[in-house]
């Protein structure tokens, strides 16, 4: 067995310790003090009834949810940097995460007040959700329309950089004529929330992005042949437009279901892939890939343990916290790692 083959089934061996370690930190760990044997014993359903709340209620969804949403944004991201061999392309580029967020912001600053239901009714059930995917839903068919017609890729990237930016001139607007309490529920969605989410939801977001890793890992060898750009590609057998189709449908639907189920969750999807290829040290997807994700879930739950901060009965949004992780990431790339741009 080569020496790169041993370093980087250790490096992964070692990043699923990491993974399971924090996993297990966010069960122990939270602003209500709990003791380690009265989680063991909640997790084996013979704790104290209020334990039991606390872990399988509140603490274990979390967890679940913090580990789906890492991974899958992660993989998002790095589905779209090597699709467009851009270094700082994310699920945010195509407008998909805005898509969600036009659906959400439709939802609570237009529907709920106009038919006089409560907010907090349509926050915590499926009407957000749907909408959210509705809205990803949506933009994901006008880009791969796009896509299956035009040849120039950045032409593509450009198109869902305009598409974003018109969403958020909409949702501007929607947030202008809205009143305070719904305001302050769709602000609420927006800095991103991996709580409040029922099993029965988790089910749904596991099926969901299962569907897009599915795809993501299908297409591992095509992901492999465009890093050396798509004139190679072709060469090699690739069919180049119905890869692209099929790697922005696997995007699409990565970033849009966690972005329905937990908000917006901010930098994830660009600097996670930078921080595996920092780790593994290879451009190989068969590598990245499940590297990128044990990377996404370990960030992603290292932010919700940051967040809650134990014993002080303060809670930081989510997305305050991977922003503060990935702004250095994304800085060190444009200013400190020009290297990595050989392996786009």
């Amino acid at each position: 067995m080569s020496q790169d083959r041993v370093r980087i089934i250790t490096a992964m061996a070692g990043l699923a310790f990491i993974v399971l370690l924090l996993f297990m930190a966010d069960l122990f760990l939270g602003s209500t003090r709990l003791t380690f044997s009265g989680v063991l014993q909640s997790l084996f359903g013979n704790g104290d009834p209020g334990d039991e709340i606390i872990v399988m209620q509140f603490r274990l969804p979390k967890a679940v949810t913090a580990v789906i949403a890492g991974m899958a944004m992660s993989v998002s991201g790095l589905l779209m940097q090597t699709l467009f061999r851009n270094p700082l392309a994310g699920p945010d580029v195509l407008g998909v995460s805005s898509g969600a967020g036009l659906g959400v912001a439709l939802t609570i600053l237009t529907i709920t007040p106009l038919f006089s239901l409560h907010p907090g009714s349509i926050f915590t059930g499926w009407g957000v959700i749907l909408a959210a995917w509705a809205g990803a839903g949506a933009v994901m068919i006008i880009i791969m329309a796009v896509s299956s017609r035009m040849r120039d890729i950045m032409t593509v990237l450009i198109v869902g950089l305009l598409l974003a930016s018109a969403i958020s001139a909409v949702v501007s607007l929607l947030q202008y004529f809205s009143n305070e309490t719904m305001l302050r529920t769709y602000v609420i969605w927006t800095m991103g929330n991996l709580g409040n989410i029922s099993y029965t939801q988790i089910r749904a977001l596991a099926l969901a992005t299962a569907a897009g890793f599915a795809i993501a890992f299908i297409m591992i060898k095509p992901l492999n042949a465009m890093l050396m750009g798509e004139t190679f590609s072709m060469t090699v057998g690739v069919r180049v437009r119905k890869a692209r189709v099929i790697l922005l449908a696997s995007a699409s639907i990565l970033a849009g279901s966690v972005t329905a189920f937990c908000g917006p969750l901010a930098f994830i999807g660009v600097a996670v892939p930078h921080i595996a290829r920092l780790l593994f040290g290879t451009g190989d997807h068969r590598v990245l890939m499940p590297g990128t994700a044990l990377s996404g879930a370990a960030v992603l739950l290292l932010s919700d343990l940051v967040s809650v901060l134990p014993g002080g009965g303060h809670i930081i949004p989510v997305n305050t916290v991977t922003s503060l992780i990935g702004i250095p990431v994304v800085l060190w790339i444009i200013l400190g790692r020009k290297g990595l741009g050989r392996r786009f």
